[in-house]
Parts: C-alpha cells; structure tokens; sequence
C-alpha cells in the first residue's frame, strides 16, 4: 500500500502521450470523466487498466464536484507503454474548510455511504499523491494517481 506523497504530480518526459478533458462541475461530470477514460485506455491498447482506471477517476471526480464550488473539473492522462498517469484538478473553492489539507483515505464506518473514494485510489493505483496550485493558482487542488502493468513503476 502506498501512501499519498507530497511529491507533486509527475512531470512527462518524451515518449508520454497526454490527454485532456475539461467538464463542467456538474452531477454527470464523473460519468463522463470515466467513459473518456475507458475509451482512452482501450484505444492505447491499456485494457487491463481500465476498470480501476474508471473507479479511481470517478471517485477524485466526485469529489471534486461535491466538495468544491470549481466552475470546471480537469481530467489529464499521460500515457506510455508501461503506464498512465491521471490528474484532477480543480479551481478550488472549497465549500467547507481547506480541500488540500484534508486529503487523505479515512476509515468510514460500514454504516456510512460515503467516504472511501481515496482508499480506494490508494489501493489500487502504484502511487498516487496531492498538490497545489502554488501563488499563481491559489485554492487550486491537484490528485493524481498512476496505474501500470505488473511490473511497472511510477
């Protein structure tokens, strides 16, 4: 199991393709969100990737639309042979509390509904982490998480 770190989201070097989808902070933003992603992997020959692909990206979107007032949600893929990197990214606004801060997989109790998107992400994905905008985007959030086939490292 590894640990969200505080490295910030991987730079892609030669030989990544990247991707890019722009949603609105809407209710059907995590759908749309996995099905760009399932087709991406599918088309880039990454099938074995594609259900926690589709579970990962779902959950940070969700998040990103219950718990922030962004106006937009960012979907980046950076894909090689042996990987694929996902980021979300938000404009910030969180509706309670500072977002950044409080990311991090928690314990839900059986009986709550909500509650284990990141642990879910930590589980399944070979590394995955959080940053900020910095000065020139303030309230910005980033996640991102990599998947790859065994053997792959992040």
């Amino acid at each position: 199991m590894t640990a969200a770190s505080p490295t910030p989201v991987p730079h892609h070097p030669i030989g990544v393709e990247v991707y890019r989808l722009i949603l609105p902070n809407t209710a059907g933003a995590p759908r749309l969100a996995r099905d760009f992603v399932a087709s991406l992997l599918m088309v880039c020959r990454h099938t074995g990737l594609v259900d926690d692909a589709r579970i990962c990206v779902t959950e940070l979107v969700t998040n990103a639309h219950r718990h922030t007032r962004t106006p937009l949600i960012r979907v980046e893929a950076a894909v090689n042979r042996g990987q694929v990197t996902f980021t979300v990214t938000d404009e910030g606004g969180p509706l309670t509390g500072t977002l950044t801060g409080a990311l991090g997989p928690r314990r839900a109790s059986p009986e709550e509904e909500h509650g284990r998107g990141l642990a879910l992400v930590e589980n399944l994905a070979l590394a995955w982490g959080t940053d900020g905008g910095g000065p020139q985007h303030p309230g910005r959030t980033l996640v991102w998480f990599t998947l790859g086939r065994p053997g792959a490292t992040p």
